[in-house]
């Protein structure tokens, strides 16, 4: 395992050194961007209002506070789960140029393909730790899309060592999620007979 810290724009030659378990902590551009942002993107094919080039997106519906007529603060941006944008995350990541995206849980082979032809990665951040999150974030710089909502739109955040970001999905077509599932069922294989044994269970 390896630790990055890294300052968007992030390149190809950044992203290649990356491999699934290394550790990412971003300082930089990070736009928060959801089911509504990607279906928009992908299925509307409207134009993305940010340039993502190089940047980050996060699959997250943040928590925000109007704190003077064109200011924001984030108060809370947990991420969301990542497998709800596995339909459009490959299209997305081509479209967009975004080099990492955030959220919660792992995704599938389609955007385990998207990765690798647009040399990105996609990162875990822990759950539960939105507050915690937040803190990460030094300034909002504005908001796109705020009709679909607060936790739709597209939130333009300028974040400090924002992570720990754990690799799920590396450009050389890892999968840590996926490769643990099969390591985790072999294990069990082995251990629930033996366990069965010794565990009795009320009927």
């Amino acid at each position: 395992m390896s630790i990055w810290h890294l300052t968007t724009p992030v390149t190809d030659e950044d992203i290649e050194k990356i491999h699934i378990g290394d550790v990412i902590y971003l300082t930089g551009d990070i736009t928060t961007g959801r089911d509504d942002v990607h279906h928009r993107v992908v299925v509307q094919g409207r134009e993305c209002p940010v340039d993502l080039k190089g940047k980050a997106v996060f699959h997250a519906g943040p928590i925000m506070k109007k704190i003077s007529e064109d200011k924001w603060k984030c108060v809370a941006v947990g991420p969301t789960t990542s497998m709800r944008m596995e339909k459009a995350e490959k299209e997305f990541l081509a479209e967009t140029g975004v080099k990492i995206v955030i959220g919660k849980g792992g995704m599938g082979p389609k955007t385990t393909e998207g990765c690798k032809a647009s040399k990105a990665v996609h990162t875990i951040f822990p759950g539960g730790c939105a507050v915690v999150a937040a803190e990460c974030i030094e300034d909002v710089e504005g908001v796109e899309w705020l009709d679909l909502g607060m936790p739709e739109a597209m939130w333009k955040f300028k974040a400090k060592e924002f992570g720990p970001l754990i690799v799920s999905i590396d450009c050389h077509g890892g999968n840590l999620i996926d490769d643990n599932k099969v390591k985790f069922n072999e294990r069990k294989e082995k251990l629930v007979p033996e366990i069965s044994e010794k565990v009795q269970f009320m009927h």
